[in-house]
C-alpha cells in the first residue's frame, strides 16, 4: 500500500513539475541581423586593360575624393568601396541605408543635384579649369538609377580626365558608383558604366 502511494505522489509530483516548465515563457529569439546591401566585385566593372582590384568595405563616407558628393551622405548608415587597377583609372561605390523609404528618396535627389551642379562649382573653385558635363541617361532597375558625365581639363597643362558617376536606388539603399581616368570622354566605358550601374542597383538586395 506504502508503495502504491509512493508510486502516486512521485506521478503528481512529476505532473506539477511538467505543467509549471509548461507555464514558463520560452526565452524571446534574439531579432535576426539586419541584411546589408552587397556591394559589386572588381569583375563587375566596366573592362579595362588591366585588372580590377577591390579593395575592403570600409564604414562612414570615404575621407578624400567624391568631390562631387562630399558631405552630402550621413556617415551614419554608410559604407563604401575602393577599386583600381595599374593604370591611372580608379572607382568608387558608396552605399547608404537611410532610415526610411522617404530619406533615401530625398538623399539620392541630393545626390543626383550635386552631380548636376558639379562642374559649375568646380569651375567656381578653380577658375582655370574648363570642361563638359552631360547627363547620360535613366538606368531601369529597381527604383531607378541615374548617369552623369563629367569632361575636365586644365589647358595650361595639357591634362584631362573624365569621371562617370551613378545614383541609384533600391528601397532605404542609395548607392552612388563613381568612376575616372585620364583622357576624354571618347575614351570612357559609357555603356558598361551603365552596366555596372545596373549591377550594382540590383545586388544591394
Amino acid at each position: 500500500m506504502r508503495t502504491l502511494r509512493t508510486a502516486v505522489l512521485t506521478a503528481a509530483a512529476a505532473g506539477l513539475a511538467v505543467t509549471a516548465l509548461a507555464q514558463v515563457p520560452a526565452a524571446a529569439a534574439p531579432a535576426p541581423a539586419p541584411v546589408q546591401p552587397k556591394f559589386l566585385s572588381a569583375g563587375r566593372l566596366p573592362a579595362s586593360t588591366t585588372p580590377w582590384t577591390a579593395g575592403p568595405v570600409r564604414q562612414g563616407v570615404p575621407a578624400e575624393g567624391s568631390v562631387c558628393t562630399a558631405g552630402i551622405a550621413p556617415a551614419s548608415g554608410t559604407r563604401h568601396r575602393d577599386f583600381r587597377t595599374e593604370l591611372d583609372t580608379g572607382a568608387r561605390q558608396t552605399i547608404t541605408v537611410a532610415t526610411t523609404t522617404a530619406r533615401a528618396k530625398a538623399l539620392a535627389a541630393e545626390l543626383r543635384g550635386a552631380l548636376e551642379t558639379c562642374l559649375d562649382r568646380l569651375k567656381q573653385q578653380d577658375p582655370g579649369l574648363e570642361g563638359e558635363a552631360f547627363y547620360q541617361g535613366r538606368v531601369d532597375i529597381e527604383e531607378g538609377a541615374h548617369v552623369y558625365s563629367i569632361d575636365t581639363s586644365y589647358p595650361e597643362v595639357g591634362s584631362t580626365d573624365i569621371g562617370l558617376y551613378s545614383v541609384g536606388r533600391d528601397g532605404r539603399a542609395v548607392t552612388v558608383v563613381e568612376w575616372g581616368q585620364l583622357g576624354e570622354l571618347d575614351g570612357a566605358p559609357l555603356e558598361g558604366f551603365k552596366k555596372t550601374t545596373r549591377t550594382a542597383v540590383a545586388k544591394l538586395y
